[in-house]
């Protein structure tokens, strides 16, 4: 049986770099990062004390200020994110086409800033209350949930919960529904917002997170350069429409970009460091071309992981050898624009999806920011697009993503043709 195509026909975005898609691809483009003093809580006696967080988001521009309050931040973002999606897709309020659709969401973690205040409470409290909503507000799938409440869908909605690879994965479970037929239009993407005292903490003492750029919070996040020290925790949502191209064409919908091919892996290896090795890692990159029937010289372009940490970018890079060739790798134009918003987990898959959505629609390859001493001698020796953009022709992309567990992620999105 011929596998049905998959296209995006609506994206919505609220990022540390900007509260929509337009805006957080400005930004991009103008290598603008989002990485501040924290704000969210008093970091004066955290070591890391610099986040990329969401700013100037109001929530009562796209939700009921009542409802808003019963959600973490990470569901007003998914909610956020979602209506500016089916506003973009032509689909809010399309209730013959919304009951049957479906979201799935991709979430790391969930309401962490939920679970601190509650465990504050309870404590306080002398272990007999916590706030009334906690479960309802910090349980991952609440994201999921109020986006289908808020605009009608009655498909299915599942999340998927696979550390920094959830917001891949889940478009990939998207893109597998649609292509077989079990729905004609699903919400695909991820959210997360874990930027409070507790989680910062605990990234700590994981050694995971940069905290030498107190005076400069904007060179901190510096994939594949000699002065990378960890990641920069980030926040936020991007929600894409996913619809099959024959249901969009006979609706006259705007056609950004078809999903070609999705891949995944697990390494098996650590709980939290990917095998340096890459060659389970590139499965998923492998795994992604085989599926949409494409060869790597295909690809022009790949969002990288590029955490900014000493083991993730060289291991990465292999991974990339390996997967596209020596010789081809050394062609591909690669980036990681988590230069610039930081990481943000769960939805980190989404943003760099929806980068690549716009960057083969503005035929612009993002930069890399920060990158001022590539680490060649470390084993970072690709073209990284260091610190300024370029223009250039963009048929197909690949983003891949890499999370604890050993979870690996890669979709492959080209133009529709």
């Amino acid at each position: 049986m011929e596998r049905r195509r998959v296209v995006i026909t609506g994206m919505g975005a609220v990022t540390p770099i900007g509260n929509s898609v337009d805006e957080t691809w400005a930004a991009i483009k103008a290598g603008k990062s989002g990485i501040a003093p924290i704000t969210h809580f008093d970091a004066s006696n955290n070591k890391v004390k610099y986040a990329a967080e969401v700013k100037n988001f109001d929530p009562g521009l796209y939700m009921d200020v009542k409802e808003a309050r019963k959600m973490a931040r990470f569901s007003q973002y998914a909610v956020a994110a979602a209506k500016m999606a089916l506003e973009d897709s032509s689909l809010l309020g399309k209730k013959d086409v919304l009951e049957d659709a479906g979201c799935i969401l991709g979430v790391g973690i969930g309401g962490f800033e939920v679970t601190e205040a509650s465990c504050i409470s309870y404590y306080k409290s002398g272990m007999v209350k916590t706030p009334p909503m906690t479960i309802p507000e910090l349980i991952p799938n609440e994201a999921g949930g109020n986006i289908c409440i808020q605009f009608g869908l009655h498909g299915a909605c599942h999340t998927v919960s696979t550390a920094c690879s959830s917001g891949t994965d889940a478009l990939g479970d998207a893109f597998d529904m649609v292509r077989s037929g079990r729905m004609d239009v699903c919400l695909a993407g991820g959210a997360e917002s874990t930027i409070n005292g507790y989680a910062v903490v605990a990234f700590e003492v994981l050694h995971a997170l940069s905290q030498s750029f107190s005076d400069n919070p904007t060179a901190a996040s510096r994939p594949f350069d000699k002065r990378r020290e960890g990641f920069v925790m980030g926040e936020g949502s991007a929600i894409l429409v996913l619809e099959e191209y024959e249901h969009a064409k006979a609706r006259g919908a705007k056609i950004y970009a078809e999903i070609a091919g999705y891949g995944s892996s697990c390494d098996g290896y650590h709980l939290t460091s990917p095998n340096p090795d890459g060659v389970v890692g590139s499965k998923c990159m492998t795994r992604a071309l085989k599926d949409a029937g494409m060869k790597p010289e295909e690809i022009q372009y790949y969002n990288a992981h590029g955490t900014s940490t000493h083991i993730n970018d060289p291991s990465e890079t292999r991974m990339i050898k390996m997967a596209f060739g020596e010789e081809q790798a050394k062609k591909l134009k690669i980036s990681s624009t988590k230069s610039m918003h930081g990481h943000c987990l769960g939805a980190t898959g989404a943003i760099e999806a929806m980068v690549c959505v716009k960057a083969i629609n503005d035929g612009y390859f993002p930069a890399t920011i920060n990158l001022d001493e590539q680490d060649v001698e470390g084993g970072c020796d690709l073209d990284y697009i260091p610190n300024k953009g370029v223009e250039g022709t963009i048929d197909a992309a690949m983003s891949a993503t890499f999370g604890f567990g050993g979870h690996n992620g890669a979709i492959i999105l080209k133009k529709v043709k």
